[in-house]
């Protein structure tokens, strides 16, 4: 530091900033020497001190070479002056610099070029549309047509004007920039004076660096670049005109001409509106503005929000009063076309016949049938009777088929027996030829005239010594049921299943009548059927018991059965063989279900997953919805619902082994409830007891009615830890009447009052201070004391309470027989006068039953 310092002139105090040229060692960046800026700092020196040199950069100075003269004497010492001549380096540096400005005045030169080319193809593409339009343009007058042409040769004046305009300034900037270049150029490089040496350093140094002017390289772009600054060339060029501008003017032009441009028509479209949709997407969809919507809906008195939900009697007005047409679309739609079209006659082929058999509990339907399988079916059924809905068929020697479909008769399962009439084509009615007409075969005659299917009786168990089947043919003629032997047209045939007598006749009547409806159906088809029992399998999870009314069900469809779906994994009929399809009348059990349909719903294959999911969503919505539905406000449901609170109930859960069966059960309690207790069904499913069965029996302290099911170890485990009752069944009697008795055992008792005696007052005593006694005549019966009585006066009740005290001359007695006089009184009452009857009785307690 203190070399460099020395090397440096005395500075001066003033403060002054002043500027040393010091050529740059490295690279210049635009080819010529750097400019160094050195802050000089104030010095102040005290007494004694010189002045240090200043500090000197490592940049080292090119070359410049000083003639130095030495003085004669100290006194007149001079400085020598500075020879300021260029070395080759210097050269060189002003020769590149004047090369660059060469080429970027021919670089503009260019570019100028370029941008009147451009210029002139606008105004090419300009005039050709002008010839266009005037071609086009409509038949004006004279007068408007001169004044249009006047208005546009204007326009081009100007315009024509103002580019001659900004290529002069153009031009006059060019050739000034090209004049200051060659004057730097050929600037001699000024000598320095030698009274001022640092001045002339300081100009020496900027002698030798090159000039840089503006016009010297190219201004560099400031700002984005645009579309328009890219097309014309440069930042300082005018913008042109664009295609679209020249457009737009135009089309102002033919308006001025031609007048008015006419209003836009208004479209009218079809509006698609479902249930419920909001203000907002009906004006969406209507292409009217919200507000419009919302002043029509005021008009109609209906104080709306633009996000409020209408319903589609509202829309459809409104759609209306905008004069566009509605178009009603529902939820429901997904249901639309489910089933497919009707079937064509020439595609119908014949097909078996769906027999249903009906009649009174144990008179001997399935041994009908157990007869014609060959099976024993009977035999492995609790209690001897049915408890299920059975699908069966049956191939004759012929080579003919019948499906049979086997009811229950107990009179809980009419459901079942309702079910079967609808999906059969003949009703089998068997009746006892020992029993005759019963109940269930009354009813079993009311489901088939409702189904409007024909009937064939079969009077059974004609082994018997005591059968009569002119007994029972009479006894069907009480109901409208008249058979071939009293003169109508119903086929019966008696027959032994036991025996096997007689089975032959029956099948040639099922096949005879089967013939004559002329049973037909399309079995090139999406299948279609019938649900007709449905459970949970433990290992198979949910199995459906179908009846194909029309068309084929094969392996890998996918269907819909109520509010589930399934793809078909497996189809198994009556026998435990697996199918590969099923054609109409087959019945089949059907694996592959994702929940346990309602026996009776239909079964229909769809074409995709994606339909059968819609249809299933919208069936458990509408089932849910159905099931949450609240009754109305009003004093009636009020009055109910405190006549609820004084009814008894008893809360149960229900597991069974099939469909039917759950609903059968439901069905015979429901039939048990009264006004004063009834059976609340907390839960009923398919399938075996669970833990959460059992903590809900628990947490409504409730029964758990099993039948045909058998709970898991864990739950029953559970059920003995919680104290929750789980009661089996296999017969349905049974369940039926356990709960018959716990619910009689929650009725009130009925009280009975039997009047014991009656006595006439003749005279009334004082007895005490303020009570009174009657002398009495006991009339009729007897009196006995602390019994009910009542007084009465003129054949009205004035009082009723217990008796106080009953007399005999002055001993007190328990009871006084008919014609003895006494003396009683009431515990708490005392207006008791002559000619009085006092009715003495006793209230019995007697337990009631349903």
């Amino acid at each position: 530091m203190s070399d460099d310092k020395d090397k440096q002139k005395t500075l001066s105090t003033s403060g002054r900033k002043t500027l040393q040229l010091k050529p740059s060692t490295a690279a210049p960046a635009r080819g010529g020497s750097g400019v160094v800026v050195q802050r000089k700092k104030k010095l102040i020196l005290k007494p004694g001190e010189t002045a240090p040199s200043p500090v000197e950069t490592s940049v080292s100075v090119p070359a410049v070479k000083k003639g130095v003269k030495k003085p004669a004497s100290p006194a007149a010492e001079k400085k020598a002056s500075v020879d300021l001549t260029l070395t080759k380096g210097e050269r060189e540096a002003r020769l590149k610099a004047l090369d660059l400005a060469k080429k970027a005045s021919e670089q503009k030169a260019k570019e100028e070029a370029e941008a009147a080319k451009k210029r002139a193809v606008l105004e090419a593409a300009r005039a050709k549309e002008l010839e266009v339009e005037r071609a086009n343009k409509p038949v004006v007058s004279e007068k408007d047509r001169q004044e249009a042409e006047e208005q546009e040769k204007e326009k081009e004046k100007k315009r024509q004007a103002e580019l001659e305009l900004k290529r002069q300034k153009e031009e006059e900037a060019r050739k000034k920039a090209e004049e200051e270049e060659k004057k730097s150029a050929a600037k001699p490089a000024a000598k320095p004076s030698v009274a001022a040496p640092e001045r002339d350093d300081e100009a020496a140094r900027a002698a030798l660096k090159p000039a840089r002017g503006k016009a010297d390289q190219p201004r560099r772009r400031s700002g984005k670049m645009t579309v328009t600054q890219a097309l014309v060339g440069g930042e300082g060029e005018t913008r042109q005109r664009s295609l679209a501008s020249l457009k737009r003017a135009q089309a102002k032009h033919k308006r001025l001409v031609g007048g008015a441009a006419k209003p836009a028509q208004k479209l009218y479209r079809e509006v698609v509106v479902p249930d419920f949709i909001t203000v907002q997407e009906l004006a969406n969809r209507m292409t009217e503005k919200g507000s419009n919507i919302i002043k029509a809906l005021m008009k109609m008195g209906v104080m709306a929000t633009i996000n409020q939900t209408i319903d589609q009697d509202t829309a459809e007005l409104i759609v209306e009063e905008f004069g566009h047409k509605i178009k009603r679309v529902s939820e429901s739609d997904v249901e639309l076309e489910l089933t497919g079209p009707e079937d064509r006659v020439e595609d119908m082929k014949p097909r078996a016949p769906v027999v249903t058999v009906m009649g009174h509990v144990d008179h001997g339907k399935t041994s009908i049938l157990d007869a014609l399988r060959k099976t024993d079916v009977a035999a492995g059924e609790a209690g001897g009777i049915t408890q299920h809905i059975g699908a069966y068929q049956v191939r004759m020697p012929g080579g003919e088929r019948i499906t049979f479909l086997d009811t229950p008769g107990h009179a809980a399962f009419s459901a079942m027996r309702s079910r079967g009439a609808q999906v059969t084509d003949i009703v089998i009615l068997v009746v006892a030829a020992d029993d005759s007409i019963k109940p269930q075969t009354i009813e079993a005659i009311s489901h088939a005239k409702a189904a409007g299917v024909p009937i064939i009786v079969a009077i059974n168990k004609m082994d018997k010594p005591d059968a009569n089947a002119d007994r029972v043919r009479q006894d069907l003629l009480q109901h409208e049921v008249f058979v071939e032997n009293m003169g109508g047209d119903v086929l019966d045939v008696e027959v032994s299943a036991k025996k096997g007598t007689n089975l032959d006749k029956l099948e040639e009547a099922i096949l005879l009548q089967a013939e004559l409806l002329d049973l037909k159906a399309n079995p090139d088809r999406p299948a279609e059927g019938v649900v007709v029992e449905a459970k949970l399998d433990k290992g198979r999870g949910p199995v459906a018991t179908v009846l194909v009314n029309r068309g084929t069900l094969r392996v890998g469809d996918i269907f819909v059965a109520g509010s589930e779906w399934g793809r078909v994994r497996a189809l198994i009929n009556d026998r435990g063989q697996q199918l590969q399809e099923a054609g109409p009348s087959v019945p089949v059990e059907i694996l592959g279900l994702n929940g346990t349909p309602e026996a009776g719903d239909e079964m229909v294959v769809v074409e995709n997953e994606a339909r059968a999911r819609d249809v299933t969503d919208f069936r458990s919505r509408q089932k849910k919805e159905k099931q949450s539905s609240l009754p109305k406000a009003s004093l009636e449901a009020m009055f109910s619902k405190l006549a609820e609170k004084e009814v008894a109930a008893v809360p149960v859960l229900i597991k069974a082994d099939v469909q039917g069966s759950v609903e059968a059960i439901c069905g015979a309690l429901d039939n048990l409830s009264t006004e004063e207790v009834t059976a609340r069904i907390l839960h009923s499913a398919v399938g075996g007891i669970s833990e959460s069965d059992v903590q809900l029996a628990s947490a409504s302290e409730a029964p758990i009615l099993a039948f045909n099911v058998r709970a898991s170890r864990k739950a029953a485990d559970l059920a003995q830890q919680e104290g929750v009752e789980i009661r089996y069944y296999s017969v349905i009697y049974d369940l039926v009447d356990d709960i018959k008795a716990v619910m009689s055992g929650l009725l009130a008792p009925e009280l009975r009052e039997t009047i014991i005696g009656t006595a006439e007052v003749l005279e009334v005593f004082a007895a005490g201070k303020t009570g009174k006694a009657a002398g009495c005549l006991v009339v009729d019966g007897i009196m006995k004391k602390g019994a009910k009585a009542r007084l009465l006066r003129d054949d009205i009740v004035i009082y009723e309470g217990d008796l106080g005290s009953l007399r005999r001359f002055k001993d007190d007695v328990k009871e006084v027989k008919a014609g003895t006089e006494c003396g009683m009184n009431f515990e708490n009452y005392n207006d008791l006068k002559k000619g009085d009857l006092i009715e003495c009785f006793e209230v019995e307690e007697i337990n009631r039953e349903l």
